[in-house]
């Protein structure tokens, strides 16, 4: 961690003598007072090494060398008299007392600012390994989250437009203040210690990442967010032939839940001739299992077709009927903890019922810790479900209108509210899967809370949001983790 003025000043022995500067900000360099001539950035502290008599004569001086003095930081050996005054005088800020004489002074302190420099400097080099592993497997949201994971707060990615690309660990009001930084909109910023940086430049302009670490003077966030909007730079501007595959096989699988002939005749152009399928949800405990490319390798073992989509690390997609156990035994056997939802087989036509089904099913997975869930298997909820008239079905799910009804100014409530359900109230796990801040999803369990009139602390009030989960789903919507 950098070290600011203060923790300089325990080291050395010596004691602050407050002025301009304040004594929590950063120092980046030490200098001795006849090389000195201007501070090197704003934002960090020069420290200027003299002993204290050439320190009085220069704060007295009266030329621009001494008022750049005055906007630094004076580190002497001494504290006599005469350089107390003159501190006091032109409010200089400086470390008084040394244990290290002046002769010392220096190399004492380029030794300190050199090992916290090279710590800093490892720090963000394992750093931005591990964001572009994240690029890698993640593209753009993968490297966002992760930044905004690695300087403890949020990061907003906008294109040039001021349009929202990706974001990690912010809420609307931040997305607000990243727009209004990024744009240099006349507004009142709530949140201090932003930092903007322009992903490309001049007409090559294509992005602005907006980051706010915790600890305002990190100069650690600027430098990983500087390395994180090259990396960006590049991921934006590369071809990636897998995305694109992955968005056709989304827009492929929206057409099969659509249904109809047309569903069919797709299935037919893509080589799939059965009559009917099963639908299935895949998940893991673990970010680190990439699910969608274990999948596909499966599918490739089985000679099977990729009719399956990855959205918000739930892989949903459909099996042939007698290529579900296979998969099933697959991930009985896995290594890592993984979790497999299965729906009834449905008519090529119609398979949206199926998809809601398993994902359904992949949530009782995940919540109860079984490796493979059948929907078939899960009694409780279906039989009361299905014993409700349609007029009953309708007035359970009823409950929830408020969350729609609050017009999604604290976020997809509905989506919070289904994903804490299916974590069995872990919190950790639940920010995780929706990609949100864990202060943010405090928020809007509070708000879920006071617009329901529900304690989530409270079992039957749990179960009746579940049902009305699950009975706003029986129009056939798949669960999209």
């Amino acid at each position: 961690m950098t070290r600011d003025i203060a923790s300089i000043a325990r080291t050395l022995g010596g004691r602050v003598v407050e002025g301009r500067v304040d004594a929590g900000m950063p120092v980046d360099s030490a200098v001795a007072l006849d090389d000195f001539s201007v501070v090197a950035h704003p934002a960090f502290a020069t420290l200027v090494v003299a002993p204290a008599a050439a320190v009085t004569a220069a704060l007295s001086a009266g030329d621009a060398r001494a008022e750049s003095l005055r906007s630094a930081v004076v580190a002497c050996h001494s504290e006599d008299a005469a350089l107390l005054h003159a501190l006091e005088r032109t409010g200089t800020t400086a470390i008084v007392g040394t244990a290290p004489t002046d002769d010392l002074l220096e190399p004492v302190l380029a030794a300190l600012l050199a090992v916290d420099q090279a710590a800093e400097d490892r720090a963000v080099t394992s750093a931005m390994k591990v964001l572009t592993l994240a690029a890698r497997r993640g593209g753009v949201s993968g490297v966002v989250a992760e930044l905004a994971h690695r300087i403890d707060g949020w990061a907003v990615l906008l294109d040039r437009h001021g349009q929202v690309i990706t974001s990690a660990g912010a809420g609307a009001l931040h997305v607000q203040d990243a727009m209004a930084v990024a744009l240099s909109r006349p507004v009142r910023v709530r949140h201090r210690a932003l930092q903007v940086h322009v992903v490309g430049s001049g007409e090559d302009l294509s992005a602005r990442l907006v980051v706010s670490p915790r600890t305002e003077s990190s100069s650690r966030a600027r430098e990983l967010g500087s390395q994180a909007a090259a990396l960006l730079d590049l991921v934006l501007r590369t071809d990636d032939p897998t995305r694109t595959e992955r968005l056709g096989r989304a827009v492929m699988i929206d057409a099969l839940l659509a249904g109809g002939p047309a569903a069919a005749s797709l299935l037919r152009q893509w080589g799939v001739h059965e009559s009917s399928l099963t639908a299935f949800a895949l998940t893991a405990r673990s970010t680190s299992v990439e699910v969608e490319r274990l999948v596909s390798h499966w599918l490739d073992e089985l000679g099977a077709a990729h009719i399956l989509t990855e959205r918000h690390g739930v892989v949903t997609g459909f099996l042939r009927d007698d290529q579900v156990d296979a998969v099933a035994a697959r991930v009985e056997a896995y290594s890592s903890a993984i979790f497999l939802g299965v729906g009834n087989p449905a008519a090529t036509d119609a398979l949206a019922g199926s998809a809601a089904e398993a994902g359904h099913a992949v949530e009782s997975a995940r919540a109860e810790g079984r490796r493979v869930v059948r929907y078939r298997s899960i009694p409780t909820i279906e039989l009361v479900l299905d014993r409700l008239a349609d007029e009953d079905a309708v007035r359970v799910a009823r409950l929830l209108d408020p969350l729609r009804d609050d017009g999604g100014r604290h976020g997809d409530l509905t989506e919070t509210l289904r994903v804490y359900l299916a974590e069995n109230g872990a919190w950790g796990a639940t920010a995780d899967r929706l990609g949100v801040h864990r202060q943010t999803l405090t928020s809007r369990i509070h708000r879920i809370e006071g617009l329901l009139g529900l304690s989530l602390a409270d079992a039957d009030d749990r179960t009746a949001a579940w049902l009305a989960l699950r009975a706003l789903g029986g129009s056939a919507r798949p669960a999209s983790g």
